[in-house]
């Protein structure tokens, strides 16, 4: 299946940021991103594995292994 390919304002309105956050991306090359002419465009599978790489999960329940307090 083909990739769509995202611009900084549909990137930054699925991130729920504004469009500085994607252009900060792309400026430290830390996203993938395709230049079209003087367009940037950003794969929906590259903003899935940025999402992806950057998801911290929860470390689950603490409480059983801290013990009581006296």
């Amino acid at each position: 299946m083909a990739d769509r390919y995202l611009t900084v304002a549909q990137v930054a309105e699925l991130l729920g940021t504004t469009e500085r956050f994607p252009r900060r991306l792309i400026a430290e090359r830390r996203i993938a991103f395709v230049k079209v002419g003087r367009h940037v465009r950003i794969p929906e599978s590259a903003l899935n594995a940025f999402i992806d790489a950057n998801t911290v999960h929860p470390i689950g329940d603490r409480r059983s292994s801290l013990g009581r307090a006296a």
